[in-house]
C-alpha cells in the first residue's frame, strides 16, 4: 500500500470509530478511537484464527508504518506545542517547583524503581532480561505521555491549579524522561560510557538547551505575529515554528520535546485574549485545537492497530502485571517524597498525590520509544509488556479518572 492510501484507510477508520462513539458509547474521544481500533484488531486475529480472513496483508502495511519515527520525530512535536498552547503561565509559575521537581528528581526515581522491580519480576519468571534494559523499561514507562494526560484531562472538570500541575508536569517530565532514555540506550549499546559526570552534563545540555532554545524561537515568532492580522499567516507562521524549531533542536542536538513545549508557552502567553488580536489568537488555538484532535486520533487508532503486529505471550501478560504494579508504586514513590517534602513550606490540593499518580497515564511515547530499541531478544520481551502496560494505563486509568477524580475531593 503506498502513504497515501495508508492515511486514507487511518483516516476513515478515525472518522467511522469517532461517529460510532459519539453516536453510542460517548467515551473520551482518544479512548473511544483506541478501543475502536483494539475491536478491529481482535475480529481481524480471531478470524485469522479460524482461517477465515489473510492477516498478513494487514499486518505488512501496519508494520511498514515506522510507528518510532511518525512520532517521536513528527506528531509529538506538534501535539506538545498544541498542548503548551492552553497552560497558562501565571498557573504554571503558581505550581513551577513542584512540576521542576517531579519532571526531574521523579522521573529519575521513579525510572529506578520501576526497572528494578521489573528486573526482579523477570528473574523471578525466569525472563532473560538484563539490568540495564530493565532500567530502560523504566526509562521509558515512568514519564507520563502528555498526549494521552491531556486529553483526558480536559474533561475531567480539574481545577485550574491541578490541571496546570498535572499537564505541566507531563509535558515536562516527558522530555527529561526521553532524554534518560536515551542516554541508558546508548549505555546498553555501548555508545555511551557510564560516567556519571558525562552523563549529567548531557542531561543538562538536552534539558537546559532545549527551554533555552523554545523561549528564543517562541519569542522571534511572537515578535513576528505582532505585526500581523492575518490569522492565516498566523497559523502558518506557528506552523513553521513547529517543523523548523524541531529540526532545529534536533540539529543542535537539544530536547526538541522540551523546545516544542516552551516555545508553545512562549507563543500561547504572549498574544493578547480581546480586540482584534485577541480574535486572530481565538482563530489560531482552534486550528490548534483542531490539529490536536485529528492527530490525537490518529495516534490512539494506531496503538489500537498496533496489536496485530505486537507478539503477546503468557509470560508477557505476567510480567506485564508485574510492571503495571511496578510503575503504580514507582510513581507513588516519586511523587510522595517530593510533594511531602514540599508540603513543609507550601500547601497542596486535597488528592494532589492520588491524583498526579492516578491521572499519570502512560501512551503512545512509551510505545514508540520501545519500538526505537535495537531489534534483538531484549526487545522482544520489553514491547509486548510496554503495550501490556498502555493498554491498562489508558483503559483503567484513563476511563475511571473521572470517578477517581470526584471520589478524591468530594
Amino acid at each position: 500500500m503506498t502513504p497515501f492510501q495508508i492515511i486514507a484507510l487511518l483516516l476513515i477508520f478515525v472518522a467511522v470509530g469517532g461517529t460510532i462513539n459519539h453516536q453510542y458509547f460517548r467515551l473520551p474521544a482518544t479512548i473511544g478511537h483506541m478501543t475502536f481500533a483494539l475491536i478491529l484488531s481482535l475480529g481481524a486475529l480471531i478470524l485469522y484464527k479460524l482461517g477465515l480472513f489473510d492477516i498478513m496483508p494487514v499486518k505488512a502495511a501496519i508494520g511498514g508504518i515506522n510507528f518510532s519515527e511518525v512520532l517521536l520525530h513528527g506528531m509529538l512535536s506538534f501535539l506538545l506545542f498544541a498542548g503548551a498552547l492552553q497552560i497558562s503561565l501565571d498557573d504554571l509559575k503558581s505550581v513551577g517547583t513542584p512540576v521542576a521537581v517531579l519532571a526531574t528528581a521523579g522521573v529519575l526515581m521513579a525510572t529506578l524503581i520501576t526497572g528494578t522491580l521489573v528486573w526482579a519480576g523477570a528473574q523471578w519468571l525466569g525472563i532473560a532480561l538484563p539490568y540495564i534494559y530493565a532500567l530502560l523499561f523504566g526509562a521509558l514507562i515512568s514519564p507520563t505521555d502528555p498526549i494521552a494526560v491531556l486529553a483526558i484531562m480536559k474533561d475531567a472538570g480539574l481545577s485550574k491549579k491541578l490541571y496546570a500541575k498535572i499537564g505541566s508536569e507531563s509535558l515536562f517530565n516527558d522530555g527529561v524522561g526521553v532524554v534518560i532514555f536515551l542516554t541508558l540506550l546508548g549505555i546498553a549499546s555501548g555508545e555511551q560510557a557510564l560516567d556519571p559526570r558525562a552523563i549529567a552534563i548531557l542531561l543538562a545540555q538536552q534539558s537546559l538547551g532545549g527551554l533555552a532554545l523554545g523561549f528564543l524561537i517562541g519569542w522571534v515568532t511572537e515578535s513576528l505575529l505582532q505585526r500581523l492580522d492575518d490569522y492565516k499567516v498566523e497559523a502558518l507562521l506557528t506552523l513553521a515554528l513547529v517543523t523548523g524549531g524541531t529540526t532545529l533542536a534536533e540539529f543542535l542536538h537539544v530536547s526538541a520535546p522540551i523546545c516544542m513545549v516552551a516555545a508553545g508557552l512562549t507563543v500561547g502567553n504572549s498574544i493578547p485574549k480581546n480586540g482584534k488580536r485577541g480574535q486572530d489568537r481565538e482563530r489560531v488555538d482552534i486550528f490548534w485545537e483542531l490539529l490536536d484532535e485529528i492527530f490525537n486520533a490518529v495516534l490512539f487508532m494506531l496503538i489500537g492497530f498496533e496489536l496485530i503486529v505486537i507478539t503477546i505471550t503468557g509470560q508477557h501478560l505476567l510480567l506485564g502485571g508485574i510492571a503495571v504494579g511496578a510503575m503504580l508504586l514507582g510513581r507513588l514513590v516519586s511523587v510522595s517524597i517530593p510533594i511531602g517534602l514540599m508540603s513543609l513550606q507550601q500547601q497542596f490540593e486535597k488528592g494532589t498525590i492520588p491524583l498526579l499518580v492516578w491521572g499519570g497515564l502512560r501512551g503512545g511515547l512509551s510505545i514508540a520509544m520501545a519500538l526505537s530499541l535495537p531489534d534483538g531478544p531484549e526487545k522482544g520481551i520489553i514491547l509486548p509488556v510496554t503495550y501490556v502496560v498502555v493498554l491498562f494505563s489508558i483503559l483503567v486509568q484513563g476511563l475511571s479518572f473521572r470517578k477517581f477524580l470526584a471520589f478524591i475531593t468530594k
